[in-house]
């Protein structure tokens, strides 16, 4: 092997893993809505579990990927430690695939009976996939159509990357010095130590299977040699969930310490029986049999079959103990959590990775969010007729929950637009920034009712009959507005959405004809300019928590139906006319009518 076969095996490897990265990146973002879909199914059940694993880790073709996500769910509260064991068993299983795949191009052609397999060989059809790829990409206006052509692409350089690095050791067949090296991973230690090794290093045991395969096509491994190797390659695809681990709370160790004892005790097992094999053949004259399986060479498809059966004996052997590996990983890191906000604790990094998940996860915060500054606003409404200092300190308590979780979102949400995502995705995400911003206004404003309720309190003010009936019409109004709101932002309820806007013309009305009634009292004397300044600060603070709620709706239906921001453009559209606003707003202004 001279030095030009070394570079072509270094480049092989280079379109080989690069190739792996770009389908697994591609998978997982045109896929991000179906892992929703899948996560949405979690449950205590086990096999449910397991089939849960198996299927994300078939689709985004990595149990690394898997596995560090589980960390990220467990971290974040969204998973608990027993339901995630089931999910790495099925994790691991699932990244066999890519072994099958990889196996291809194993596939001998001849004049024999089997010469049509030779079709089915990567060098017959991987141009015409690539050449689809390239067409979807360049050519596609859909983000859904330039997605697939990059994972036929990506599917493309990685197999030409096999084939590039089998070619490039196929002069290593006839070679002793590469045989004798080959010959010590039979060693049951050092081919396990191998595997772990470039495992490791190349962060995925995909890829490294791959590499293994490529290396067989020599003719020069034995399954002796391939074994060892194959069960360390099982035990380095943990590093990464360890690595992903640091930082993470107790039970997401735990979880990275489950995957990681999962495959050692496979491996131990596995191992031990196929000595205890060998054993017994010897003790009753059949080691021939034995000694034929360690010394015969090895082709891709005995690799993929070999990492195949071992995980699906893993699992088999270690399903009815779930509990104890469970018990395990608690002993192994001990201690409980310093608890903190549930909510906030979802939005784990690790989830980045998979920026559909994250999306989900900022989503189910934000509607916390607007729960704690919808809630608050309700008691600030009813604190101004009736005062009380521990009402208004839990309203005050509850914005500066809110503010923390404006600063959580919003910088997580902003490393999220960074990463790669589907059109869809990006949408969603802008859309969240823009209404945390509202909400934070929300709760803002309900500390501003506070003062005012509490600059009535000192200066024992009191509105006339007229005024107070008027501003509970008012009070009315406003409850219901910020009620449809968060009912609309949190189911995602496009109808209620649509009776925002209605409703916060009826509030603007009535802020003016409240103003009105009231100069018309002042010039009876029947309240005064000291009452004026009050009741402004007041209307005003209700009237911008109207135009929070219109920000809201409008952003809401201008994201999810038109896909577009333009909340300038869509209000002014939405109040040029229509039938079913003016009959909305005729509704609400006859419900809220003060009179004049």
């Amino acid at each position: 092997m001279d030095v030009f076969d070394i570079l072509t095996l270094v480049c092989g490897l280079a379109l080989f893993l690069y190739g792996m990265d770009v389908m697994g990146d591609a998978l997982k973002k045109s896929a991000g809505r179906k892992l929703k879909t899948i996560l949405g199914n979690l449950t205590s059940n086990k096999f449910k579990g397991f089939l849960l694993g198996l299927g994300v880790t078939a689709i985004i073709q990595s149990s690394s990927a898997t596995t560090v996500m589980v960390v990220g769910f467990v971290n974040s509260g969204t998973m608990m430690l027993g339901q995630a064991v089931g999910v790495i068993m099925g994790a691991n299983v699932g990244t066999a695939v890519t072994a099958w795949l990889t196996a291809l191009n194993g596939i001998e052609g001849g004049a024999d009976a089997t010469a049509w397999l030779a079709w089915f060989k990567p060098d017959a059809w991987m141009p015409i996939l690539a050449l689809i790829g390239i067409c979807c990409i360049m050519f596609s206006k859909k983000s859904k159509y330039k997605d697939v052509g990059t994972i036929l692409m990506g599917f493309a350089v990685l197999m030409i990357g096999m084939s590039t690095m089998s070619d490039a050791v196929s002069g290593l067949k006839n070679d002793e010095g590469f045989k004798s090296i080959l010959t010590m991973f039979s060693n049951p230690i050092l081919g396990i130590l191998a595997g772990t090794a470039l495992t490791a290093i190349v962060q995925s045991s995909s890829a490294s299977v791959g590499i293994l395969q490529a290396l067989s096509s020599t003719g020069a491994i034995s399954f002796g040699a391939a074994m060892p190797i194959i069960m360390g390659q099982n035990i380095g695809t943990c590093v990464t969930a360890l690595i992903s681990s640091f930082g993470a709370n107790k039970n997401g160790k735990r979880a990275a310490f489950v995957h990681l004892y999962f495959n050692i005790i496979g491996v131990v097992l596995w191992m031990g029986l196929y000595y205890l094999v060998g054993w017994i053949l010897e003790l009753v004259g059949a080691f021939g049999l034995f000694s034929w399986m360690g010394s015969n060479f090895i082709d891709m498809w005995g690799i993929a079959a070999i990492h195949t059966v071992f995980k699906i004996f893993s699992v088999i052997l270690m399903a009815p103990f779930t509990a104890l590996l469970e018990k395990l990983a608690v002993l192994t890191v001990r201690g409980t959590d310093k608890k903190g906000d549930e909510y906030t604790n979802m939005l784990d990094e690790r989830l980045l990775n998979t920026p559909s998940i994250a999306i989900e996860r900022c989503r189910e915060v934000a509607s916390q969010m607007a729960r704690l500054s919808v809630d608050p606003l309700k008691k600030a409404i009813g604190l101004l007729e009736n005062y009380d200092p521990k009402v208004a300190q839990e309203i005050r308590d509850a914005e500066d929950k809110v503010d923390i979780y404006e600063d959580a979102l919003g910088s997580y949400l902003v490393k999220l637009s960074a990463c790669d995502m589907v059109e869809a995705d990006s949408h969603e995400v802008t859309k969240l920034l823009h209404m945390i911003g509202d909400l934070e206004r929300i709760s803002d404003h309900s500390v501003n009712l506070v003062e005012s309720a509490e600059e009535i309190k000192d200066k024992e003010l009191s509105f006339s009959d007229a005024a107070s009936a008027e501003m509970k019409v008012m009070y009315g109004a406003v409850d219901e507005i910020i009620t449809i709101t968060a009912d609309a932002f949190i189911n995602a309820d496009f109808d209620k959405a649509t009776l925002v806007e209605p409703l916060e013309q009826v509030v603007d009305d009535l802020k003016d004809q409240i103003k009105r009634q009231h100069v018309i009292r002042v010039q009876k004397s029947q309240c005064t300019i000291e009452h004026g300044f009050v009741l402004s600060d007041i209307l005003t603070n209700l009237e911008r928590v109207s135009d929070h709620c219109s920000n809201i709706a409008g952003c809401l239906i201008e994201m999810s139906l038109h896909d577009t921001l333009d909340l300038h453009s869509y209000l002014h559209q939405v109040k040029a006319g229509g039938e079913e606003y003016n009959k909305n707003y005729q509704l609400y202004a006859k419900k809220y009518s003060i009179g004049e």
